[in-house]
């Protein structure tokens, strides 16, 4: 069994390395419809919704995964060949204080609109009432991945840890929503 997963690990990096953007596009979007599914499993779904399950694949192909991969480019060009815990700091702090608020911003409305099929004004208002709270719950968590990233992936792989996390995170998300829903019944 080892000497599959060795060869399928070997033929990914082997991608990411010709097709890079491609690569991280189609990871994100894996990801991300693996994290709905298991969500949606959680959550007590009897059937899978395939649409929102695409639509959340969607969003990891053509959003989150190449997203990633320009900004970690940007940040590796900005701090160019500079390395160690200051270096790492700035970036997790840069990271937090420009991608994070956008993406959040942005998730929240692509739920909302594209996901949801909900109209504009209903999700400006959901926005402006829930994303104060999403943002610091983010400010909690998202640093601590950023310092794993920075600190020990290579370039090449912090999207994909990134989309890792971040399906673990989805899942964490929906079902502390379930279990406030469950309470308030």
């Amino acid at each position: 069994m080892s000497d599959k997963v060795s060869h399928v690990y070997t033929k990914y990096l082997q991608q990411l390395q010709h097709h890079p953007l491609r690569t991280k596009a189609i990871t994100a979007a894996v990801l991300a419809g693996f994290s709905d599914g298991v969500a949606q499993k959680l959550s007590g779904a009897k059937k899978l919704q395939l649409r929102r399950l695409f639509l959340f694949m969607l969003y990891g192909f053509a959003y989150s995964g190449p997203f990633g991969h320009f900004f970690h480019k940007l940040m590796d060009k900005i701090f160019k060949g500079k390395k160690g815990n200051e270096t790492v700091a700035k970036k997790v702090i840069l990271e937090q204080i420009t991608s994070s608020p956008w993406n959040n911003i942005f998730f929240l409305m692509y739920y909302g609109l594209v996901i949801e099929g909900r109209p504009w004004s209903t999700v400006i208002n959901k926005v402006q009432t829930d994303y104060p709270s999403v943002q610091l719950t983010a400010w909690k968590f998202w640093p601590i991945v950023g310092w794993v990233n920075y600190q020990y992936m290579p370039l090449q792989l912090r999207v994909v840890f990134q989309s890792f996390v971040a399906a673990c995170w989805g899942i964490f998300l929906n079902l502390k929503a379930r279990s406030v829903a469950i309470k308030k019944a």
